[in-house]
């Protein structure tokens, strides 16, 4: 019986140290009331008005310069967008969706007779133990996995989003 008991409590122990290490967090701080990405200095900003509550080191799509126009040009948006949804079980860890694209950039993208594309995301990491390179998304704005966990958290549906040149 004491053995049985042993391996039980054990058992329970490694089942709520799992959850300990959820990739859910939780945030209780000021309100994120915008993200600012700056593509050109690779930096994101997590804004209460106009505080910074934190930054982050990112990587962009492989052809970071200018504005994304269409489907595949590997580029990151540039504009004002909202974050629209959220991923739990994305590929690349979490990840937040941006409203890409606008009835601008659907009207540009017809224009040369393309998609605009969507699936814009800001996520983590394709393979957590493995460093991913510069810039190696498809237009996605990429930081650590521990990054997204904590952006996740902090940042609700609906925050307007600004990605600068």
């Amino acid at each position: 019986m004491r053995r049985r008991d042993m391996l039980l409590g054990t058992a329970a122990t490694f089942s709520l140290g799992a959850c300990a290490d959820s990739k859910f967090r939780r945030y209780t701080g000021p309100e994120v009331t915008m993200v600012y990405v700056n593509k050109s200095a690779r930096r994101m900003h997590l804004l209460h008005h106009d505080t910074a509550l934190s930054s982050y080191d990112i990587h962009l799509g492989f052809a970071p310069e200018g504005h994304k126009q269409f489907e595949g040009d590997g580029k990151t948006p540039e504009g004002t967008y909202r974050i629209d949804r959220r991923n739990p079980n994305s590929d690349f860890h979490l990840s937040l969706g941006i409203s890409y694209p606008n009835v601008n950039d659907v009207q540009v993208a017809r224009a040369m007779d393309k998609s605009p594309g969507g699936d814009i995301f800001i996520h983590g990491q394709r393979h957590p133990r493995k460093p991913d390179g510069k810039d190696w998304t498809w237009g996605c704005i990429a930081v650590t996995n521990d990054e997204i966990e904590e952006i996740y958290a902090m940042v609700a549906d609906e925050t307007l989003i600004v990605l600068s040149a």
